[in-house]
């Protein structure tokens, strides 16, 4: 009876990570400076100048 549990946990912990796999880009992707400055910008947390000015820093880098 208790290897039946075992079973059917590791069944459903095997499942949720072969989920996890084929939606892991999404998930555990990590955003690039300009996407964060992109997100701040849109989100109102920046202003325009403060925008622009990250945003030229950022690409003086690369």
């Amino acid at each position: 009876m208790m290897y039946t549990w075992i079973i059917v946990f590791g069944v459903i912990a095997l499942g949720i990570i072969l989920y996890a796999g084929k939606n892991g880009s999404k998930i555990l992707k990590r955003e690039s400076p300009l996407e964060i400055l992109d997100r701040r910008y849109a989100s109102g947390e920046i202003s325009k100048e403060e925008y622009e000015e990250r945003k030229q820093a950022i690409n003086l880098k690369k």
